[in-house]
C-alpha cells in the first residue's frame, strides 16, 4: 500500500528509545507526533496510577481520539455518559464530542491513544507535566487551547463522578 502523502516515511519508535513525558500520576511514552507522520496521526501511551485523574472534560475540533486499553480499567465520559473501559476495549471519540477520562476507581490503566488526523500533542503533554509539577502556570494550558485543539468544557456529570470516587 502506498500513501499519497509525500511527507510521510515509515516510522518505527522503539520502546527503549521513546521520549517519556510524565506527571505525578502518569507516565507517557511518546510514540508518533503529527510532524513525524506527515499529519496522519499522533500516538502515545499512558500508564495511569490508581486514582489518576487523567483529563477533564474537553473536546477536539479537528481530530478523532482513539482509546485502546492495554491493561487495567479506564473510566471515560463521552457526552453525558460515563462508562468503564477494560483491557482490550476500544473507543473512538469523534471531533466536537466532549469527553474526559481517569483511571477507574481502585484501578490502574494502561492506554494507547491515537489522534487522526495527527495533532501536535507532544508539546501539550510536556506542558501538562510541567503544570502538574508546579513548573508552569495552569494559565499556559488555557492559553494553548487553539494551538493544541484542546477545548475544555464544564461537565457536572464528570465532576460528580470524580467527587463520588
Amino acid at each position: 500500500m502506498t500513501s499519497d502523502n509525500t511527507d510521510f516515511t515509515p516510522l518505527l519508535t522503539r520502546a527503549a528509545e521513546a521520549e517519556t513525558a510524565s506527571d505525578p500520576s502518569s507516565v507517557m511514552p511518546l510514540l508518533a507526533d503529527s510532524d513525524t507522520t506527515g499529519g496522519l496521526l499522533t500516538s502515545y501511551r499512558s500508564t495511569f496510577a490508581k486514582g489518576a485523574v487523567g483529563a477533564p472534560a474537553h473536546f477536539h475540533t479537528r481530530a478523532a481520539e482513539m482509546f485502546y486499553v492495554i491493561d487495567g480499567s479506564l473510566r471515560v465520559l463521552v457526552n453525558e455518559d460515563i462508562t468503564v473501559l477494560n483491557a482490550g476495549d476500544f473507543l473512538l471519540v469523534p471531533p466536537n464530542t466532549p469527553h474526559a477520562f481517569a483511571a477507574a476507581p481502585g484501578h490502574e490503566a494502561d492506554v494507547l491513544f491515537a489522534f487522526t488526523p495527527g495533532m501536535a500533542r507532544f508539546d501539550y503533554l510536556r506542558l501538562l507535566g510541567r503544570v502538574m509539577r508546579g513548573e508552569a502556570s495552569p494559565q499556559e494550558i488555557k492559553d494553548s487551547s487553539e494551538r493544541f485543539d484542546n477545548h475544555y468544557v464544564d461537565s457536572p456529570v464528570w465532576r460528580e463522578a470524580l467527587a463520588a470516587s
